[in-house]
């Protein structure tokens, strides 16, 4: 097997890997002449908090809305019901009156949850069930209750929200949290900006030591290491400013290093289609160094590796010693 050829292994661990906390739910990302910026692929997003959060406030919204729906179904029902028994006779009024209650029975039935993604919407970042509004609120948006809740916690603590140094703390720390799990309203279509380019380039591309500050999902205390990539080209390399916007769109979201490592590799795979990813992580947990055994030198390294360097051990011991080279 020549050596930037993925082996049938390496192909379906790259279809059967874990995409959880993607925002896109496609295999690849294609760029070519098609359209005028370049771009013929698409990008469907998937679930994520956000989109989870809409899918609740839309449902809350359709059972306020059921019983104003009751109301004006079963008046609108009354009326038609005595115009047509007036004006027609019994038999039409009858079947007008159950038209009308039919009427009103729809309008009070909530709007079914739609999961399937149509043409048009591949671009929206916080779309997922299809709402009719089409109208998502902006992460602005949800300061004043993020604020209400960090104002909540400081009480619990039992500190004064009302005293000179904390009276604007809560709306600081929701200011944070939003810009610290950004990436949530990133795509990697919108990352890449087309910047793949098709280059006679199949030798190993490899970007170390690129920073990378993440939230632990479990404790929601930061973890901070460095991200290296590495990638075999098939015709096509990637604006290597690219690799470290990719490591940003991951690690600003509530995450674990293994996950993270995956996804980024998986990104990678899909925005140029490779013979292979490499990439390792090596991070330094917070919620190992400050609570805990609370040990100050410890590190995680975490390594996903697809296609040939899965397959080839001398393509991946090539970047190995690559990385480490200082």
């Amino acid at each position: 097997m020549s050596k930037f050829e993925i082996s049938d292994d390496a192909d379906e661990l790259n279809q059967e890997i874990d995409d959880t906390n993607f925002p896109t739910r496609s295999n690849s990302i294609s760029f070519g002449a098609a359209n005028g910026n370049g771009s013929t692929g698409s990008l469907n997003n998937g679930y994520g908090p956000f989109a989870n959060r809409r899918r609740s406030s839309s449902i809350r919204r359709t059972e306020s809305e059921m019983t104003e729906g009751d109301e004006n179904g079963a008046e609108a029902a009354a009326e038609l019901t005595g115009e047509a028994v007036n004006n027609n006779g019994g038999e039409n009024g009858a079947s007008t009156n159950v038209t009308a209650i039919s009427g009103g029975l729809n309008r009070a039935r909530p709007t079914p949850i739609r999961t399937i993604s149509l043409s048009g919407h591949e671009k929206c970042t916080f779309h997922h069930d299809l709402e009719l509004d089409h109208k998502p609120s902006t992460r602005e948006d949800l300061l004043p209750l993020m604020s209400k809740s960090y104002r909540m916690l400081l009480s619990s603590l039992g500190e004064d929200p009302e005293r000179q140094g904390l009276l604007k703390t809560p709306e600081r720390a929701a200011k944070a949290m939003l810009f610290f799990t950004k990436g949530y309203d990133q795509s990697l279509e919108e990352a890449l900006n087309g910047a793949v380019f098709d280059e006679d380039h199949d030798e190993m591309v490899v970007v170390k030591d690129i920073e990378m500050f993440s939230m632990c999902e479990h404790h929601l205390v930061p973890f901070y290491g460095k991200v290296s990539i590495g990638y075999l080209p098939c015709k096509k390399i990637l604006g290597l400013s690219k690799l470290a916007r990719i490591v940003e769109i991951f690690s600003r979201r509530l995450q674990v290093q293994e996950r993270l490592t995956k996804q980024i590799a998986v990104a990678v795979t899909q925005a140029v289609q490779p013979a292979g990813v490499a990439v390792i992580i090596e991070g330094v947990h917070m919620c190992m160094v400050m609570r805990g055994v609370q040990k100050i030198n410890s590190k995680t390294v975490t390594s996903t590796m697809l296609g040939v360097f899965r397959d080839d051990p001398k393509t991946r011991e090539e970047f190995l010693t690559l990385c480490n080279n200082k």
